[in-house]
């Protein structure tokens, strides 16, 4: 496949790295390719020819810049097949799901294409006659773009997009484990007419020098990262050495709460596909089920039978698969441990609870009742495919329990009571609240989190470029009317 590219993608060229590092395939633990690693040297050299980029870039029309990025999102299309190939394969998600993936990106390219055109200030009434204010919306320049391995196509591109349309230069860094799909969006970059420099793609294993250029570089003014809290916060401490724009989306330990009063059907539909879309390997997951007392047991009866009729474990390719590997042994481990935890103090596995014996990166869909608040998945994201069934009597009890988390990405309800689901959803603390539904996220909602789920946020059908541009206040005096 000519999309299935190794090497780094640096002001226009494909560059080779001096040593290469192996990408597996997690279904079958396969190498698929071997892939340019990059150092410090060539980061800094990326940053410097995308601020050399940044100059025409950014006086580009912006008519222009949205005409290339639609150009962009029209090859992804002629390319669809081999784009969601190359996402399975090393990613492991199942193709459908890949195609989905790449639906984001559609979203993406051209809702951001347009919003170029609509980059627009203020004029400000002036307390003095004789001055004029307004605000003017201006490219802040050189982004770094680092983003993880559980969505390595739309994640990209749901920041990449606006920061070229905004009229920024980027220089990306891809998962370690997920790179291929980064190199593919760039080969189509290329063909698109992106001029050199402005989007640049830099690979590595070892991520320590890279990520050093992409923080510390003076240059880069700008620093937009997905992925665990505990890397955003090591991010986030390095881009203060030069007051770097930061926005960050981390971790979620999301809950969704299920009243008394909620429709259980709709419950069910509405939280089982998403719990183990990409194998529950999302940041807006549901990491906790809140289920009242009264409707426990019909809840986990009707979920356990949407797993057992649904759930099968196997191949991306595959079109029966519907649950995939997870990323590697790093994930499975730690998904295990908290399994194991949970199981170790009261918790009662109604499906699965092991790893599985058809891969060694395969985990059993798991179904858990009887859990406390005590056990670490309380606390901690579970990032796999295992749903641990909470309880409460009340709704002061749920609102409590689901803001008792240093995390605050989403949170979702399910409730037939108007009241209930306004009092509820205000109460609850996280970015994005999903009432009787988990789809949250679009092009056209700001998203991002609470707590130490992040800073910032990216999107929106106001401000969609705000997170990749400055705003200048413009005084002019000397009217004298």
């Amino acid at each position: 496949m000519d999309l299935l590219k190794t090497e780094s993608y640096i002001n226009g060229k494909w560059v080779k790295g001096a040593k290469n590092f192996p990408v597996f395939n997690p279904f079958d633990g396969k190498k698929i390719a071997d892939v340019a690693e990059m150092g410090g040297k060539e980061t800094a050299d990326a940053i410097e020819c995308a601020h050399k980029a940044f100059a025409s870039w950014k006086k580009m029309s912006p008519w222009k810049r949205g005409e290339l990025l639609k150009k962009w999102d029209v090859l992804m299309h002629e390319n669809w097949d081999a784009l969601a190939k190359i996402l399975t394969l090393e990613q492991g998600k199942p193709f459908e799901q890949s195609t989905h993936e790449l639906m984001g990106n559609t979203g993406f390219f051209n809702w951001h294409a347009d919003e170029a055109k609509r980059l627009t200030g203020l004029t400000i009434q002036s307390p003095d006659p004789n001055r004029r204010f307004m605000t003017l919306k201006q490219p802040v320049g050189v982004v770094s773009v680092v983003t993880p391995w559980n969505f390595p196509s739309v994640l990209p591109i749901q920041k990449c997009a606006p920061a070229l349309a905004a009229g920024c230069t980027v220089v990306l860094k891809p998962a370690e484990d997920t790179p291929l799909s980064a190199l593919a969006l760039a080969a189509l970059a290329e063909k698109a007419g992106i001029p050199p420099g402005v989007f640049n793609v830099v690979t590595c294993k070892n991520p320590t020098e890279v990520g050093y250029e992409l923080s510390h570089h003076p240059l880069v003014r700008k620093l937009t990262f997905t992925g665990s809290t505990a890397i955003g916060k090591k991010l986030f401490s390095s881009a203060g050495n030069t007051v770097k724009n930061v926005t960050m989306e981390l971790g979620g330990n999301c809950p969704a709460v299920i009243f008394e009063d909620a429709d259980i059907d709709k419950a069910v539909q509405g939280t089982f596909w998403f719990k183990f879309y990409n194998a529950g390997q999302c940041c807006n997951n549901i990491n906790r089920f809140l289920v009242h007392k009264e409707v426990h047991d019909q809840f986990v009866e009707k979920f356990q039978k949407m797993m057992e009729e649904h759930l099968r474990l196997g191949n991306g390719l595959d079109q029966t698969t519907s649950v995939g590997p997870l990323i590697n042994e790093e994930a499975i481990a730690k998904c295990e441990a908290l399994v194991d935890d949970a199981l170790a103090k009261g918790a009662t596995a109604r499906l699965g609870g092991a790893r599985s014996p058809i891969g060694k990166l395969f985990y059993e869909p798991t179904l858990l009742v009887d859990m406390d608040p005590k056990m670490e998945m309380y606390r901690d994201e579970v990032f796999g495919p295992v749903a641990p069934i909470y309880t409460f009597t009340s709704e002061e009890e749920a609102i409590k329990m689901a803001n008792d988390t240093r995390y605050g990405l989403a949170a979702y309800l399910f409730s037939e009571n108007i009241g209930r689901t306004w009092r509820v959803a205000e109460s609850f603390e996280a970015g994005a609240v999903g009432v009787n539904t988990t789809d949250v996220v679009s092009e056209v909602l700001p998203f991002g989190g609470w707590k130490e789920s992040g800073i910032g946020r990216e999107n929106g059908v106001v401000g969609s470029l705000d997170a990749y541009c400055e705003t200048k206040s413009l005084i002019i005096a000397g009217i004298q009317l």
